[in-house]
């Protein structure tokens, strides 16, 4: 969960409870006489929601820029860099999000949120465990293709960052995206195996998705050459390691 760190929350002393028992009286009064009973209240409340909205909607423009800035720079881009090419200053980027790390935060809930409905989209039309493997592989190879810059940046910590040591914090929205794929990939895994595998099920999704994760953004960090393998080739390689492992090549090599 995000915190707006430029919205003060001030408490509020108490008063004496005769001072309260009075108000309650009045009150009452003021409703049985067909009075209003807080308009001015009601206006603030009017005033801080309209506000909140205009907050909600900055941030996500500032999101939106950062992502484009980070696309074209580069994963090592800095907030003076980002909020350059965002036309603003790098101050606005600290009062909206506090420091790198909490605009990383906040870009990756909205990519990563944006990349596991990609899967779960191409996931829903497989007929069988396996083609939903590679569908949801394949999804989530094209979107990190589609923008490496902005995936690294996401998914890394950011060195000389002053909270960049908190790496739960950093790590809130990634964490949660291979958390829900997790659950994604044990769903019809389940259902095709039955209750009898629980172990299996249990464990085995979420070393899937460290092989996932670690090959997927190993060959996403590889140079262009003839021995990369393209985007479905890779896809294809993923699912056959998570389905057979490498039994078939250590087969045919004894």
């Amino acid at each position: 969960m995000l915190v707006s760190f430029d919205q003060c929350q001030l408490l509020i002393p108490s008063v004496p409870d005769t001072l309260g028992i009075v108000n309650s009286r009045h009150e009452e009064f003021a409703s049985a006489a067909g009075a209003p009973r807080d308009v001015g209240a009601a206006a603030v409340d009017g005033r801080a929601a309209r506000w909140q909205s205009h907050r909600e909607e900055r941030r996500r423009e500032l999101i939106k820029t950062a992502r484009k800035a980070v696309h074209r720079l580069g994963s090592d881009a800095s907030m003076e860099d980002i909020a350059g090419a965002a036309g603003t200053s790098k101050s606005v980027f600290y009062r909206y999000f506090g420091d790198k790390a909490g605009l990383q935060q906040a870009m990756g809930e909205v990519v990563l949120g944006q990349m596991q409905r990609r899967m779960q989209e191409a996931a829903q039309s497989a007929q069988t465990p396996r083609e939903g493997l590679f569908a949801m592989v394949s999804a989530y190879l094209q979107m990190a293709e589609s923008s490496p810059n902005v995936y690294a940046f996401i998914t890394r910590l950011t060195p000389g960052e002053a909270s960049a040591q908190d790496a739960i914090a950093a790590s809130g929205a990634l964490g949660n995206f291979f958390e829900q794929i997790t659950d994604m990939i044990a769903t019809p895994m389940r259902e095709h195996l039955g209750e009898e595998k629980e172990s299996v099920i249990i464990y085995w999704p979420t070393a899937a998705i460290g092989l996932v994760r670690n090959a997927g953004e190993m060959w996403l960090g590889s140079p262009a050459s003839s021995a990369k393998p393209d985007q479905a080739t890779m896809a294809g390689q993923i699912t056959d390691w998570l389905c057979l492992g490498i039994a078939p090549e250590l087969k045919a090599t004894t």
